[in-house]
């Protein structure tokens, strides 16, 4: 597990003024977050906002028969809790830690109150909330038109995205789980892959050894959502 480290590993807090990150670091809370945590219920009233660094978090929603997809994954370039600033306080999917690491949480009034100054964290929070939004949208194109080896192109390369190193912990029950899929289907696709060697698998771990590869395999849904964070939060992974 991390040990703790400065909130500005999160891009969207390491973009504001020092000022305003300032007043508002006695307020982030350190948190570790470890695989399979759940922070979120759907329908469960939300008590903190989450801005992960390491972590990577996956917004799912949950049939009536217990079945899952992914909607939505956040990392360092993001926060949890978009609906608190958006005029709600609870959501209708689950949030479940992907890949374990730490972050930083903010309480559900000091949120909303730094959102109210109309200020940079307010136009940085609904920057991100049109990516979020198009990364939702984009998934539910992606589930419904593209193959299995496809969704799992895309998966990979935005995992890879909040990622330091092309290692991933992951096995295919889970990732056929995120991705509303059955386990062969992974299993199949991966070994294509494998075979391509565009990516190395064993028991649980993902090396990706050509991500041109992947991104050649990958479906417009990986590059539509990369382009509309870029256009919109370009400025705050320079910064």
């Amino acid at each position: 597990m991390d040990s703790p480290q400065g909130p500005n590993q999160n891009f969207l807090l390491a973009a504001l003024p020092p000022t305003e990150l300032a007043r508002l670091q006695p307020q982030l809370e350190w948190v570790p977050m470890r695989l399979g945590d759940v922070l979120y219920e759907a329908g469960g009233a939300l008590q903190h906002a989450y801005f992960p660094t390491t972590a990577i978090v996956s917004l799912q929603y949950m049939t009536e028969d217990g079945a899952s997809a992914e909607v939505a994954g956040v990392g360092n370039e993001g926060v949890l809790g978009v609906s608190l600033f958006l005029g709600g306080n609870s959501t209708t999917n689950r949030a479940t830690v992907q890949t374990g690491g730490s972050g930083y949480r903010l309480r559900t009034h000091a949120l909303v109150e730094e959102f109210n100054r109309a200020g940079p964290m307010q136009r940085l929070l609904l920057r991100y909330s049109q990516v979020l939004m198009t990364q939702m949208a984009q998934t539910a194109v992606c589930n419904r038109h593209h193959s299995v080896e496809q969704q799992l192109c895309r998966w990979l390369l935005a995992t890879l995205d909040r990622l330091p190193s092309p290692e991933l912990t992951m096995t295919q029950e889970l990732i056929a789980g995120m991705l509303g899929v059955r386990r062969e289907g992974i299993t199949a696709a991966a070994g294509h892959l494998q075979q391509a060697k565009c990516i190395h698998y064993r028991r649980g771990h993902i090396t990706v050894l050509d991500r041109q590869g992947l991104e050649s395999r990958a479906c417009e849904c990986y590059a539509v959502v990369k382009h509309e964070h870029e256009r919109l939060l370009g400025e705050v992974r320079q910064h």
